[in-house]
């Protein structure tokens, strides 16, 4: 299955019950909202499969592994309602995520940026490469990452991401990440780190399916508020994101 557009591509492809679903887009794999849509109905649609176990997650290319939000919409936001809009597409994503009946395997082969960041955190188990640095940069453009903090502190702890918040001007390296438990292992080459997930898939793959999704309830037990929590973060980031700070800041990046 694959589905391409100029605003970005996804493709998945299904092979001895390992589902392989790889993003991309130009500007460093951002997520422009109908690409966040197509990539949640992809996990929704997933999820319903019996051909599929485990599903693997990837984007395209060598460099960064996800920047976030498409700053291109963000400054397209003319009001509350369109960025509450565009927010609730990661609130949809990560929910799709957690409530997927399969579960999730990252492969984060490069650096993550504010929503790459949660993506990787609403994976179950994630494999990178010691270039897979991270930085929650939101509050430097006036905003925070108020929607994705409950997939990142249930990965990493509050106080981790507190750190992360505050300092939104610093990576985070690799060594780091895998030391707070984002990372389940990190690796020197992308050949490297491809090995350990087709071995980890393979293996994930061979075990009882009904085990499997049984042990995916227990893993994300105590987040189905989120279906509500995540939207109105969403809506508090869509508030912020009009600001005048905001604007000039998003200017700036782009420069």
């Amino acid at each position: 299955m694959s589905s391409q557009s100029p605003i970005g591509s996804l493709n998945t492809t299904i092979e001895n019950k390992i589902a392989i679903i790889t993003f991309g887009h130009p500007s460093s794999n951002s997520f422009p909202r109908e690409l966040l849509d197509r990539l949640t109905s992809e996990f929704n649609n997933l999820s319903n499969n019996s051909l599929v176990s485990v599903i693997v997650l990837q984007s395209e290319g060598k460099g960064a592994f996800c920047a976030g939000a498409s700053f291109d919409e963000l400054l397209a936001v003319s009001n509350e309602a369109e960025g509450t809009q565009f927010f609730s597409g990661f609130a949809h994503l990560i929910n799709a995520m957690r409530s997927c009946s399969k579960l999730i395997i990252g492969r984060i082969h490069g650096k993550a940026v504010g929503g790459g960041v949660g993506i990787a955190c609403a994976c179950d188990y994630t494999l990178a490469t010691n270039n897979a640095s991270i930085k929650l940069s939101e509050l430097a453009i006036g905003i925070g990452p108020f929607v994705i903090e409950p997939a990142v502190s249930r990965k990493i702890g509050k106080n981790a991401m507190s750190e992360m918040t505050l300092a939104a001007q610093d990576w985070k390296s690799a060594q780091w990440a895998f030391s707070k438990g984002l990372y389940a292992g990190i690796f020197e080459t992308d050949l490297e780190l491809d090995a350990a997930v087709v071995d980890f898939s393979s293996k994930l793959s061979s075990y009882n399916p009904d085990a499997l999704l049984e042990m995916k309830k227990v893993l994300w037990e105590g987040t189905q508020h989120w279906s509500i929590l995540l939207i109105e973060r969403a809506a508090i980031s869509g508030r912020l994101v009009l600001s005048d700070f905001t604007i000039k800041a998003l200017l700036q990046f782009k420069k």
